[in-house]
């Protein structure tokens, strides 16, 4: 199969997984339009400094020392947060089980990595946050230069990220926020408390919740550390253009009334399809991450039947529970395909 043929085959089935958009969201999203507007800087009138004014607005938007646009995920911003935070045998802490970039970053630094556990939801088959006791007494235990925190879990299960980044300042650590499915949180406050404007570094996808295109992502940085020549190592000197433009007309659909509207509407809308699943259990911190289960049935049972008799196909499924991906591209019409489940 080559790579184009992946791109032609279509499917059937209902997705509630990443990307959120649904191909309607997202800007420049037609093959075509890659094509049309994939230039290069020398073909580009003063790209660098319109790069920086649209990474000015951003951190005026999200109220940052400074924003960096990502073309490369969320892993970019992570290895750049740790090599500006961390030297060669500096200690950083990170979860035994966090995104392999995590790993990769302290790698890279030189950095002597230790990892910590986070306890264990039976019930649900998820992993729950520290408390703030617990994190501080790792932290006075370790002594390390940075944490990396994953805050939302992929479930939607969020840190207190105030309380950790006073705990953080108190032990003077640096706090890196993995944020990358939190994108929407600035914008609404009915959705958690976002990082951005507590951690010394977050890092957010935009494709996975925010409508943006794979793998846009974002860098917020609150610290005086040199987060600049950081990405200058790990990031290309040929970025795409295209790719930047949608981070930025992507920030500013998030800011403008319309796409706080859309939001809400989406917040509203899950809202009143859990008030129709009475015969579902739900949990989570975040509602845009549909975290359900079903008395009697495992949780990879549960996404078997979601798949094969309702044509749904779910994010991500362990031992007990089953999670549905909602994002700004998530729309009622799609949400009411979910009222099938009552027939569960």
């Amino acid at each position: 199969m080559s790579i184009i043929s992946v791109f032609k085959k279509k499917t059937k089935k209902t997705l509630f997984t990443t990307p959120s958009h649904n191909g309607k969201i997202c800007i420049f999203h037609k093959f075509y339009q890659w094509y049309k507007n994939d230039i290069s800087e020398v073909d580009a009138y003063n790209p660098q400094e319109a790069l920086q004014k649209a990474e000015k607005r951003a951190s005026e938007i999200y109220k940052t020392k400074s924003t960096h646009f990502l073309t490369n995920g969320s892993t970019s911003g992570i290895l750049a947060a740790v090599l500006a935070s961390c030297k060669k045998g500096d200690k950083l802490l990170i979860w035994e089980k966090s995104h392999k970039c995590h790993k990769h970053a302290g790698i890279l630094a030189g950095a002597n990595i230790v990892e910590y556990e986070l306890p264990f939801n039976e019930e649900w088959g998820i992993y729950e946050p520290l408390s703030g006791e617990k994190l501080e007494t790792l932290l006075n235990t370790e002594k390390p230069k940075a944490i990396i925190v994953t805050t939302p879990s992929y479930e939607g299960i969020v840190s207190d990220v105030k309380k950790f980044s006073n705990i953080c300042k108190k032990c003077n650590v640096i706090f890196i926020a993995d944020e990358a499915h939190g994108a929407l949180y600035p914008f609404s406050e009915n959705l958690p408390q976002s990082a951005v404007k507590y951690a010394d570094f977050t890092v957010q996808s935009l494709h996975k919740t925010a409508g943006g295109i794979n793998p846009t992502a974002l860098l917020h940085s609150n610290s005086d550390l040199d987060i600049k020549s950081a990405l200058d190592l790990i990031s290309t000197t040929s970025p795409s253009y295209p790719m930047l433009a949608t981070i930025e007309a992507n920030i500013n659909f998030l800011n403008s009334k319309r796409g706080k509207k859309k939001i809400e509407e989406l917040i509203k809308n899950i809202q009143n399809l859990k008030t129709k699943l009475a015969n579902l259990e739900f949990y989570g911190d975040d509602i845009t991450k549909i975290l359900i289960k079903k008395e009697g049935l495992t949780g990879y049972e549960l996404s078997e039947i979601l798949y094969e008799k309702f044509g749904i196909e779910d994010e991500k499924t362990n031992e007990k529970s089953t999670m549905l991906l909602t994002g700004i591209g998530t729309t009622k019409e799609k949400l009411e395909k979910l009222k099938k489940l009552t027939k569960i």
